[in-house]
């Protein structure tokens, strides 16, 4: 089952946001965390979603940020204003990364950009989200480590490829990976390969998250998926890299030239996405990172 809007996947897992921007409330029992950290827009559905849902913010320990791109932290400066006692958790990688005053100056005009598309700019200002001031991590997390929310526990890997950041959250007891977009993005049928920083790192991340026992699989793009669905998706999303790459690579051989190869590769993934999808620019941005990257490794082979 695919499940995308805001609501039950599991008795202990409850999506919030949009379809398009996802994060998710773990209960714990005694403790809860939130895992992702979205695109600053959804402040006010998740406000209004825990409201209705009668979620528990007292039992909130930790905000962990799976990566530390612009629409996976948007919203948590603003909750570290709501909630001032959660710990923010981050690898060491992208806890350095939001340290750098360039990347908050980024950030803060991406998400000023994503706030004017939707109209929300006044009421962020009125709010209390418009600005990004950075974001203060408290809590590194690693490798192997396993950390507890209340009855259930929180196991920490470490998933490079689509960024130099990325980690993804396996909750054994609910067979749940929290795989942000180290396991790639669901469109439609499709899964859109997402390999920013590294293509051998990604293929090498999805193998890794694939080998645990998941019945869940949760994205921050577009949901959650359960059952025969959860099961299969990063199997899935290891095929389709597999063959984005060899069209990736084909188009690299013809044309000699990475700028060409992402141009006519973004105009494919735009023609098929749906309109909530990301920027154009940004895909084109994210296109010609792994077009680059990929000429790279054809250069020194």
């Amino acid at each position: 089952m695919v499940i995308q809007t805001p609501g039950k996947v599991t008795e202990r897992i409850t999506l919030l946001g949009r379809r398009e921007s996802n994060v998710y409330y773990l209960d714990g029992g005694t403790e809860a965390a939130l895992l992702g950290g979205g695109m600053v827009y959804i402040a006010p559905d998740v406000m209004d979603q825990i409201r209705e849902m009668v979620l528990d913010t007292q039992k909130i320990r930790r905000i962990v940020i799976l990566h530390a791109h612009f629409d996976h932290c948007g919203i948590v400066p603003f909750l570290q204003k709501q909630w001032p006692g959660v710990s923010v958790a981050a690898s060491e990688a992208a806890r350095a990364i939001l340290a750098k005053p360039k990347v908050v100056e980024t950030i803060d005009a991406m998400n000023r950009a994503a706030l004017e598309r939707q109209n929300l700019l006044e009421k962020a200002g009125e709010m209390g989200f418009a600005d990004f001031p950075g974001i203060a991590v408290n809590e590194v997390l690693k490798e192997g480590q396993t950390v507890a929310c209340g009855d259930r526990t929180i196991e920490i890997l470490e998933v490079p490829g689509h960024s130099s950041c990325s980690i993804a959250a396996y909750v054994p007891e609910e067979k749940a990976m929290f795989a942000s977009d180290a396991g790639g993005i669901a469109l439609g049928d499709d899964v859109f390969t997402a390999a920013n920083s590294d293509f051998d790192k990604y293929q090498q991340s999805l193998e890794k998250m694939a080998a645990y026992d998941v019945d869940v699989c949760l994205s921050e793009h577009y949901g959650a998926r359960t059952g025969q669905d959860g099961r299969n998706f990063l199997s899935r999303s290891g095929q389709a890299a597999a063959e984005f790459r060899e069209m990736m690579e084909q188009s690299l051989a013809r044309t000699n030239d990475p700028d060409q190869t992402a141009a006519e590769i973004t105009e494919d993934i735009i023609s098929r996405s749906p309109p909530e999808f990301l920027p154009k620019e940004i895909v084109s941005m994210i296109i010609r990172q792994m077009a680059g990257d990929l000429d790279k490794k054809r250069a020194e082979t």
